[in-house]
This record gives structure tokens, sequence and C-alpha cells, in this order.
């Protein structure tokens, strides 16, 4: 079937994932092939100390991007979308949303990306003798908790920000475990939230004044393949005001970040892995076995089908990047010279790679916001070299693409070196993959290991959302969901590899030498900025 007769007869599969800075909508057809897709920029912002998306962005944004999907639709095919095999939800993993019981939202959302609940995540590691991330539901809950908010004592439901546009969607307070496991811990085992750690955190919030159970306030976890409801008629004109978009169509489990990239990568089995780097970076690596011990750095989530997953997660990585490549653009146009944004991205990237291996001694910072894997709460962007440093624009550039998977790397540091992890294919996807080879090979220096990339890297997260939506309505042989991604949709395709150099690798182990050693430089930074 073409890709008109797939979106005219309703059998294309919709992926929608809210990502840091875009909105991403992913249209596919029978073949898992992408037919259309739509998008729309967004930016958080910083209100009154918390990084936030208004509810008006939210849905704003959802209606932009499903509109530039339909446009985009017209303009190809000359056809309107009025029904759809199925949909999902992705969304930015972890932070707060709660409402009370007549679904009023009690506070303003607070994404991953905020650090405020130190002394919550500490307690309650403790208490679970697990690390529980500062970014994570459960966290944010306790902290509002222990500050005493006078929201708490209405708090009737808390979810994700999947969690919630799929509430809005079908009316099912629904979660996929992915995105659960981002929430508080599960149990692989049961697929549900960890039961003894459920008791411990209820007689401690109790003891708090906390009058709700978990059971309660949390949604209902799902696995991948599983029906999460269908998409009503206010959920129809929510997402499309122009009322083309018809109700009835099923629903997939909405998922967090997380697992959409390892679905896009193909990286649910045991022993693969992928890097997603973007706004924020984060490994994920299907465990053959638990874990020696808690580690700080480390976050234990699982995949859309429920397997335990080391998690490495940074909350910087291109932005900086970006930042430097916007000052380069102003400069040509400054000179009159017209250029494409991606050809500057291109000439830049691929200059970096001519540079010393070691950067020449130059060490970027790239922490627009805090980094709890190397211990600092706030962010402060910093540029850093010595006058006997090789100052050129190749080491230059080099060094801020380095920076970009630093932490990434100190964390990965734990799982090859002292816990013996193996893996054997890592996929990488998300914008620094874009210029073709040189995110790559800067990956592989940093891990020392070879790294993939897929044709559908670009596609990202939406797409993986969209095989989760297409898994729910295709898998009439009820193939476990690593089975079906192989035969259905990847058949064998594992990408082109990349495994840098001896010398590229023991280079980057020097920029990261100098980076740890100047690394209070970044700390007295924040301190007086």
């Amino acid at each position: 079937m073409d890709a008109k007769s797939t979106i005219q007869q309703g059998k294309a599969v919709l992926g929608i994932e809210f990502g840091s800075t875009r909105i991403k909508a992913v249209l596919i057809d029978g073949d898992s092939k992408p037919i259309a897709q739509g998008s729309h920029e967004w930016e958080n912002r910083l209100e009154n100390g918390l990084w936030t998306y208004s509810l008006e962005d939210i849905w704003g944004g959802v209606q932009a991007c499903y509109a530039d999907l339909a446009a985009n639709v017209r303009n190809e095919y000359g056809v309107e979308i009025e029904t759809l095999g199925a949909i999902g939800i992705s969304a930015m993993m972890h932070g707060y949303m709660a409402f009370d019981k007549d679904g009023g939202m009690l506070a303003p959302f607070r994404t991953w990306r905020n650090t405020n609940t130190g002394a919550a995540a500490k307690e309650l590691s403790e208490l679970f003798n697990f690390n529980m991330p500062l970014r994570w539901s459960l966290s944010h809950l306790y902290q509002v908790i222990l500050d005493d908010e006078p929201h708490v004592k209405d708090v009737a439901f808390i979810t994700t920000l999947a969690g919630y546009i799929h509430w809005q969607l079908t009316d099912r307070k629904v979660i996929g475990i992915g995105d659960a496991s981002g929430i508080m811990p599960v149990d692989s085992k049961t697929r549900n939230y960890d039961a003894s750690m459920v008791s411990k955190f209820d007689e401690l919030a109790a003891g708090k004044g906390f009058g709700r159970k978990l059971a309660e306030i949390l949604p209902e976890v799902l696995v991948a393949g599983a029906e999460a409801g269908v998409l009503t008629a206010e959920g129809a004109s929510r997402l499309d005001p122009t009322g083309k978009l018809k109700d009835g169509i099923p629903m997939c489990p909405p998922e967090g970040d997380a697992g959409t990239g390892m679905v896009a990568t193909n990286s649910v089995r045991q022993r693969t892995g992928n890097v997603s780097a973007g706004t924020s970076s984060f490994s994920m690596i299907v465990l053959e076995k638990e874990l020696s011990r808690p580690y700080e750095a480390i976050d234990m989530v699982t995949t859309p089908d429920g397997s335990p997953v080391a998690m490495v997660h940074c909350n910087n990585c291109t932005s900086d990047l970006n930042a430097w490549v916007g000052i380069f653009s102003e400069f040509a146009e400054l000179m009159g010279v017209k250029c494409d944004i991606g050809e500057i991205y291109g000439k830049l990237y691929n200059n970096a790679l001519t540079g010393d291996k070691d950067c020449g001694g130059l060490v970027s910072y790239n922490l627009f916001s805090g980094e709890p894997v190397i211990g600092l709460t706030e962010g402060s962007p910093l540029f850093v070299r010595s006058v006997s440093d090789r100052f050129s624009l190749a080491n230059f550039m080099r060094a801020n693409l380095n920076a970009s998977v630093a932490v990434l790397k100190i964390g990965n540091d734990i799982l090859f070196h002292d816990e013996n992890v193996k893996v054997d294919r890592i996929t990488g996807h998300g914008g620094l993959f874009k210029t073709p080879g040189v995110g790559q090979r800067i990956l592989s220096s940093a891990l020392n290991a070879p790294i993939s990339v897929m044709e559908t890297a670009g596609e990202g997260g939406a797409w993986g959302m969209a095989l989760l939506a297409s898994y729910l309505v295709n898998n009439g042989a009820a193939k476990p969901l690593d089975e079906w991604l192989d035969s259905e949709v990847f058949a064998g395709n594992k990408g082109t590899e990349i495994m840098a150099t001896p010398d590229e690798v023991a280079g980057y182990d020097r920029y990261l030498k100098t980076y740890l050693k100047k690394l209070p430089v970044e700390g007295k930074a924040v301190e007086v900025r």
C-alpha cells in the first residue's frame, strides 16, 4: 500500500514526542517507514527559580505540531488525516505534575531539569538503598512534602508530561513502564512499582502529615503492547481543533524519551545499548544482571517491556555547542556570507576532527544547568584555556564536542570498568549525530567502544514512539518487543559503525584528565556569576 492510501484508509500510525526544545510528530506506514512529519519549536523558562512549561505551551505546542504534520500530509499527498491506526505519546521523563481530585493543576509543571530536590532524593536513596535521582517524580513529591507547600494537602494524582497528555486524550491515568521507572523504582519481575518501596514511602510520608497512599495517586503501569485506551472526542479536538481527526483511535501506553530512544535504536535486548544526545544526553545499557550496588551516577530504569536498564543521565549536551555555532553563523552574516546553518555545523564539526586528539589542552564546560553526576547543582557555561595551550578553531570545536559527552563518559566508566558490564552494540541517535561520522567518532573516543548510527537516527524518539504504537496494533503473532523489532522493523540493519583509533581514545582520556583537574573552576564560576 502506498503512503497516500495508507493515510486515506486510516492505517498510518502516529508518534508524538515532547522534547526539551521541540515537539515532533512522525507518521509511519505499515513497513514502519516515516511518511510524514511535523514539528514545533518550544523552550522551557525559569520562573520563580524552577524550570517549567505552561499548559498553554503544552497544548499550543502539540496543536501546532499536529497542524504542521497535517499540512505536510496535505502538501505531499493531497489528503487530510481523518483517522489513524494508532497513536502514541512520549515526552521528557521525570518531573512533577500534580492535580487535585477534580483534575485541576495544583502547581506549575516542574521539569526534569530542576535540581531543588536534594534533601528529598538523599533521604529516599537511604530509605530505599537505591539511587533516587533529583529529577525523579517521587523526589519532587517528597520535596514538596518536606517543604510543606500549600498545594500538598490537595494532591490526588501525579504523573509525567507524557502521562498527562495521554490522560487528557484518553481519560486513562496510565503510564508505560519505562516512564514509570522514572517516577519511582519499579520491579522488573512484577512489572509494577516496587511494592516494598511503596510501603516504605507511605509510612515515611504519613509521618510528615501526607494523607494519601502512593497507590491512590500514581498512574497505572502498563508494558509495551498493552491496551491503554482510545482517543476520546474531547481528546481529538484537543489534538486537532479543526475537527477533522476522529475519535476512537487506539493509543498505546505513554512512554518516556529514554524508552523511545531504546526502541528507535533497536536497543531493548540484553547487552545492547544506546546513547541519545541532544539538549540533554543519556546512555541506556540493557543489563544481564543487577549491579553490585547503587551508584549515585547511575539510574536504574527499564525498557518499555520491563527489562532492567542502567542509565547515565546528563542534564547538558549540545546546548552550548549550538550556542557557539550560532555565534559563527552571526559572524558569517556579518561578513555578508549566506550560509545554511546545516552547512556551518558540517564545516565546524568536520574541521574539529583535524585538531589535536586532546584538544591541545583546551577545555569546555557545557553546563547550562546543574549536573548531579559530577556533583554540581547549578551550572555556568565556561571555556578554559592556558596561554601555553594550542588555541585553534579545530581544537576549540573539538573541545566543545568532547565536553558534550564528558559527563556521560564519567558515568559509563563506572559500568564498564567497575561493574565489568559487557555490550555487543551501542547505537547513537539525536542531534549530535546529524553531521555524519563526527559525533560518532567523538563518542567512540570517549567510551572506547564502537558506535553505530542508523539512517533513522534523525527521526529520534517520535519515530520510536510510533513504533510502540504500531506494536500495539500490528503484533498479531504476539512476539516479544525485541523479536518484533528485529524481524518486523530493523531486519538485521545495524547501521554504520565507527570505532575510534587508539590515539583518539588516548587523546580523549588526556582531555578528560584536564577536564577533571580544572573542574573546580566551574564550581567557582557558579558561585560568582
